[in-house]
């Protein structure tokens, strides 16, 4: 008998059980009349707490219209299904566009778990609730009367549901606890006086609530591949945000006493000052992540009006063992880059602006250049990642040591590689040109828009043309570019080769030309992009490019030769990445200077 010539089923009310689910697909041709009977025989008599489109799920089954392709039906699949049958939208959960605050305003932990339903975003017309039994609606009428709005029902799957509630609401139990054990006003804020009236008991940095907080947000911040947590002080709602993929995401809200408390104990684990909130701090934590993975964490304070601010950045732990492909140095600059730091002495600078990677790519360097056989030493402010393989000391301005006076100190232990955080100012850049002079590899950061503007950068705190040019053997410009999501992007047929090569002109694209343009899915939130990678403009310094520099810089003649000795400038090497299918033109624009 075909699907077709079923009879008509009336409409299922109430909690879906196994029988009805393989009726229904096997009515709609999802699944084989083989397959739905086995699935019978298999469960006739067998009871399970799980629910049953889980227990289905758990079978293996294949779609009925390819078979033979080994694709099975997992439960994601069954619950897109099953979203079809009843006529309502299929959603995967983002956790970054829930209303977590405002979760248990609509419905209590016990409602929730017993209708598995779990509401997801309070809007000014509707209320989205997400559910993974679309037939057992009954309550729907009764939280509408409850919240004032209509309900806007969409489907889930069941594991997904169980997940999020459980976090969801725990979260919110924990900031409940946390406002009712302590106060709710900024006492750090310029607004003091207003709100002093207020004041019962300031939160401890030790309560429980506090501390499962604090907790959630590191393990959520993992999971979203966030590299910044922001702790920002508001006058009304504290917010929490994540910096993933380069763009700031908003995360939750929190009344500012439990913001107050959670700055304080993330600042206690960090080994700060907690009564201090009148001056900027500095501290770092480790820790790990779900994996098991050590992660370091890099603490920043700064008074504002409204409280003091906390910035957390997190570093991979898989960033100093990072291979240069991994970086996104291509075969061109790769190969340049291998052969420059194998120099045995010179000044080496990476440059471009704050959260560039200038860190991921010297420390991933430093690892691989750090051998039994030679001293590699550095002085930071702070230090970014610890590295067994380094011997690092922190710039501590309390008892004047500084870039300069840490180099000075660090010239005395028999280094072989050196690396100062970044020249400042031109005492350390003497410092390091003695150290270069002296027989020394020297590594080190400048805030330059491109690589040949780290010579005018020099110039400028005081360094003599000729110290240069006998000193700097080369110079790496980088950016960070969003890469497209490998699940969605698409072929982009507007973006032709003649038209790439016409952006990248004089300089000729190899090889095929394979641009994509970003689409949106659920594994991206609906950005197009996932992850980045690095853009590099590589200038090393020769005989040619040196009489350039000295005794005065002519920088168009240096520009010129620079070209001439192999440089890519960083948008070529963007223009390089978009033939390749990785990002996309307007990504490159955005992210890199033009060449003057």
């Amino acid at each position: 008998m075909k699907p077709t010539d079923l009879p008509l089923e009336t409409p299922h009310t109430g909690a879906l059980d196994w029988r009805t689910l393989v009726k229904w697909a096997r009515r709609d041709g999802l699944i084989s009349e083989a397959d739905a009977r086995d699935t019978e025989k298999r469960f006739h008599g067998a009871d399970s707490r799980l629910h049953p489109l889980v227990r289905i799920a758990g079978l293996g089954l294949a779609k009925a219209s390819d078979p033979g392709r080994g694709k099975v039906l997992d439960v994601e699949a069954w619950s897109e299904w099953l979203a079809g049958r009843v006529g309502l939208p299929y959603l995967r959960i983002d956790p970054l566009k829930v209303d977590v605050g405002r979760v248990a305003e609509v419905m209590s932990i016990s409602y929730a778990e017993r209708r598995r339903a779990l509401p997801l975003t309070v809007g000014i017309r509707d209320v989205t609730i997400a559910t993974c039994e679309p037939c057992d609606i009954a309550w729907v009428p009764e939280i509408e009367v409850h919240v004032g709005k209509p309900i806007k029902l969409v489907v889930v799957s069941p594991p997904e549901l169980q997940k999020y509630t459980t976090e969801f609401y725990s979260l919110s139990r924990s900031v409940r606890a946390a406002i009712k054990t302590g106060e709710t006003s900024t006492l750090a804020s310029f607004e003091q006086l207003v709100e002093l009236g207020r004041s019962n008991r300031q939160l401890d940095a030790n309560d429980q609530g506090v501390v499962q907080v604090v907790d959630w947000l590191w393990q959520y911040a993992f999971d979203q591949r966030a590299s910044d947590i922001h702790l920002e002080p508001r006058r009304e709602r504290s917010v929490i945000r994540f910096r993933i993929d380069g763009v700031m995401h908003n995360v939750y809200q929190v009344p500012p006493g439990v913001m107050n408390a959670m700055i304080a104990r993330v600042k206690l684990l960090g080994r700060m000052d907690v009564v201090e909130r009148r001056r900027p701090l500095d501290g770092r934590i480790k820790t790990r992540n779900p994996a098991g993975e050590e992660v370091e964490m890099r603490l920043s304070t700064i008074p504002t009006a409204f409280g003091e601010k906390m910035v957390m950045r997190i570093f991979d732990p898989d960033t100093t063992v990072k291979p240069l492909e991994a970086l996104g140095f291509g075969n061109h600059d790769g190969k340049r880059w291998e052969d420059l730091v194998a120099r045995p002495h010179g000044i080496i600078l990476v440059t471009g602006p704050t959260g560039s990677g200038k860190t991921t790519t010297l420390y991933s360097t430093l690892r691989r250049l750090a051998t039994d056989e030679v001293n590699v030493c550095t002085i930071e402010d702070p230090i970014e990642m610890i590295q067994p393989s380094l011997n690092q000391t922190q710039v501590q301005h309390n008892i004047d040591l500084g870039f300069a006076e840490g180099l000075r100190a660090l010239m005395r232990q028999d280094p072989d590689i050196i690396m100062v955080g970044e020249i400042r100012d031109l005492e350390t850049a003497e410092m390091a040109i003695q150290a270069a002079l002296t027989g020394h590899l020297v590594f080190s950061t400048l805030h330059t828009n491109d690589s040949v503007s780290a010579i005018t950068r020099l110039e400028d705190l005081g360094v003599p043309p000729y110290l240069i040019s006998a000193t700097v053997i080369g110079v790496l410009a980088q950016r960070l570019v969003r890469t497209l999501c490998t699940a969605c992007k698409q072929p982009d047929d507007a973006l032709t080769r003649d038209a790439l090569q016409e952006f990248v002109k004089p300089w000729r694209l190899s090889g095929g030309v394979r641009p994509y343009k970003p689409v949106g899915c659920l594994e991206c939130r609906m950005t197009g992009y996932r992850g980045r990678a690095g853009l590099y403009e590589l200038m090393t310094i020769g005989d040619a490019a040196r009489d350039c520099i000295s005794p005065v810089t002519d920088m168009p003649k240096l520009r010129r030769q620079s070209l001439h000795d192999g440089l890519r400038p960083l948008r070529v090497a963007g223009a390089m990445k978009v033939a390749e299918g990785l990002t996309t033109l307007d990504e490159v624009l955005a992210c890199t200077p033009k060449w003057e």
